[in-house]
């Protein structure tokens, strides 16, 4: 098992789990974070802390197309060990669903955390 972040975190990107993570296994793109699934020891420490509750333990659902993107953009986007500041909107987008494919974007982050 490992922890995969959803669809939930598109334009949110609170960024709250990033502070609690015990093995720095955030990985940051432009609007939303991502977690290395090799890197994940599933402890679970950081589902608690995500507002938007986006992050969830990949044997919950079928959570394979999520256990995907985390692991592809694992590899590309830049890792976070810091908690960065968060979209000004991210509050009106914490309930939008249909993120993915309106506001999905494969550009790394740069929060230089």
């Amino acid at each position: 098992m490992t922890y995969v972040v959803t669809e939930a975190c598109i334009k949110c990107k609170y960024m709250d789990c990033v502070e609690v993570c015990p093995v720095d296994c955030f990985y940051e793109g432009e609007n939303m974070l991502v977690i290395h699934p090799d890197e994940c020891i599933d402890c679970g420490v950081c589902e608690p802390e995500c507002p938007a509750e986006a992050i969830l333990p990949d044997s919950e659902g079928d959570l394979t197309k999520w256990l995907e993107l985390n692991n592809e953009y694992a590899e590309k986007w830049p890792n976070i060990t810091r908690k960065g500041e968060s979209p000004a909107d991210a509050d009106s987008f914490k309930d939008v669903t249909g993120k993915f494919e309106a506001h999905f974007s494969p550009n790394p982050g740069n929060s230089g955390g």
